[in-house]
């Protein structure tokens, strides 16, 4: 998911079961336990797009985790419920909504190796999930039908049908869909075909073969064309508002070379069957990666117009498609490694920029990551670490936006930097070879790394993934004329506290202009106070840093620096 380019990012309530048990050196968890695994969810919706009102009837195929299971408990939010009942044979089966629960009371005790079907018909009026957009017919904007679309992330699919709603549990579905036949529908997975009902209705059955977390699941329903393209035999779609397929073919034209960028970088073919995108209005969020059914905001996706738009449009395409690998195909097991989805997702913004425009674009983009981090860490009263401590709140999840995806997107880069760039790729395979339709945390990303690189990566982990802020250098010097050297005190003047370290571990470039050009060294940090003494080819007038020119790599963008001018002595 990638946030409007004009306003911040909004997210959605979550109450996680928060455990107190440790994640290794002190760490909480923020895992969720599981009683059963959902295997598979057939969900049937239609409406009545006056009242704004959901018809539910979905089907919730399960198997329970050990013996003796006598009762399931599900995410469920003012569904109100008609019945209930163990299929195939109809049996109505007791139940209770307890606050966000629908809690079952199964006829029987099952055992771990049975699987479990329940069907719930229910109504609701969501006031999250799902969103009913009345036509546009302002002169102002671009007309459009009437929408309906969904949002599920974080938590939003509990408000219109009953699930284990946690990225952690990833289950098949299948949806059958019912709005009126003028409306096109778009769903994940496959189309398998459409039927017409009564009232003038079709409804569309899509099916997703593969599992994968209930925030993924959506549709979109309203009067659009459809712009088809393929990679390989992936067959691509870009759905728009009629008159505006010009817009669509600029925004999304470069998708299939965008696929070709992530399949060379990771090793790994795009893992689904198609892949669509979709624009709707009033969304809240720039994009969001619905699994092989991407929805996009109209609003940003019609600056691809605008000659200066271009940038913020293909950054928004390359971000939610990247998620195809990085969110979708692996996802974060709990929201405290959301970092895990959306810091992959930004730096593989600057990875397509790399792969079509060059190494000075892929910095470029790196290096306005680690501007807005620092910009937000200077500010910000809500820091945490990419692994995110305060995910507990989950209504402000994406509120902290430059830690989790422009920060993690400069960690990418300094970890590439650091390991060197062909045993990054390959430990990114390994990654996600590993770990494919799984969930994972950040010790996963880290295995695979150190496994590759034969290194002990416990210090850049803790610094940059665990630990929150960025260093703040101060940097004094003295040129002695007798001994000809240059005597560099660095300190680090970051505020120390509970989540930010006293001293960060890093590679530092010292830049010096002297009577005969430039000199440059490479120190390697690792004291909150340190003094090295470096002998320049000539004398010194100015000690720099880091300028593009000199250092086109920029090893570790993610710090600040105050350099005071050189005093001379004898």
């Amino acid at each position: 998911m990638k946030s409007f380019t004009s306003t911040p990012l909004l997210a959605c309530r979550l109450i996680i079961a928060f455990s107190i048990a440790g994640l290794g050196q002190g760490r909480p968890s923020f895992n969720r336990s599981q009683t059963f695994d959902a295997q598979h969810y057939i969900i049937r919706v239609s409406f009545d797009v006056s009242k704004k009102t959901v018809f539910g009837d979905t089907t919730v195929i399960l198997k329970p985790l050990a013996t003796n299971f006598r009762s399931v408990e599900l995410d469920a939010v003012d569904l109100k419920f008609e019945s209930v009942k163990l299929e195939p044979n109809g049996t109505e089966l007791k139940y209770k909504t307890v606050g966000e629960k629908v809690i079952v009371t199964l006829d029987r005790a099952y055992s771990a190796d049975e699987t479990i079907s329940i069907r719930f018909k229910y109504s609701a009026s969501p006031q999250k999930g799902v969103y009913f957009v009345p036509a546009e017919t302002a002169a102002k904007r671009v007309e459009h039908s009437a929408q309906i679309w969904t949002q599920g992330e974080p938590d939003e699919a509990r408000h219109w049908f009953p699930s284990f709603d946690f990225p952690s549990d990833k289950a098949t579905t299948e949806q059958y869909i019912t709005a009126d036949k003028i409306d096109s529908v778009i769903g994940n997975g496959e189309l398998l075909g459409k039927e017409d009902v009564a009232g003038g209705k079709q409804t569309w059955h899509y099916k997703m073969p593969v599992p994968h977390s209930t925030y993924l699941v959506s549709f979109i329903i309203g009067q659009y064309v459809r712009i088809g393209d393929k990679y390989k035999d992936i067959p691509l779609g870009f759905y728009t508002y009629p008159g505006k397929e010009d817009t669509a073919r600029r925004a999304f034209g470069n998708s299939k070379d965008m696929i070709a960028v992530f399949e060379r970088a990771t090793g790994i073919s795009f893992p689904f069957n198609k892949y669509d995108q979709t624009v709707v209005a009033n969304f809240k969020f720039g994009g969001m990666e619905n699994i092989t059914a991407t929805t996009m905001a109209d609003s940003e996706i019609f600056f691809a117009d605008f000659d200066f738009g271009k940038p913020i449009v293909e950054d928004l395409v390359s971000h939610e498609l990247a998620h195809s690998w990085f969110g979708n195909l692996v996802t974060c097991k709990n929201w405290a490694e959301l970092w895990l989805n959306e810091s992959f997702a930004t730096y593989m913004e600057a990875v397509y920029l790399e792969q079509t425009k060059g190494r000075a674009a892929y910095m470029q983009k790196i290096r306005s990551d680690a501007d807005e981090f620092l910009t937000d860490d200077a500010t910000t009263k809500r820091r945490h670490g990419l692994y995110n401590l305060r995910a507990g709140e989950v209504d402000k999840l994406f509120d902290t936006a430059a830690v989790t995806y422009n920060k993690g997107s400069v960690v990418l880069h300094m970890l590439r930097e650091e390991i060197g760039t062909d045993v990054f790729w390959r430990a990114v395979n390994k990654y996600l070879n590993r770990h494919s339709f799984a969930n994972v945390e950040t010790t996963d990303l880290k295995a695979a790394m150190e496994q590759e690189s034969g290194r002990d990566l416990n210090w850049f982990f803790d610094q940059w993934v665990y630990k929150a802020g960025a260093p703040r250098l101060t940097i004094s010097s003295s040129y002695s004329e007798r001994s000809k050297m240059l005597k560099v005190t660095v300190t680090q003047t970051q505020k120390a506290d509970a989540i930010v370290p006293a001293v960060f571990r890093m590679p530092f470039m010292f830049v010096i202009k002297t009577e005969k050009g430039i000199d440059s060294t490479i120190k390697h940090l690792s004291k909150r106070s340190e003094t090295f003494l470096i002998k320049p080819s000539s004398k010194p007038s100015v000690l720099g840093t880091l300028p593009t020119s000199y250092d086109p790599e920029d090893s570790v963008p993610a710090k600040s620096v105050k350099i005071l001018p050189i005093k001379f002595g004898q």
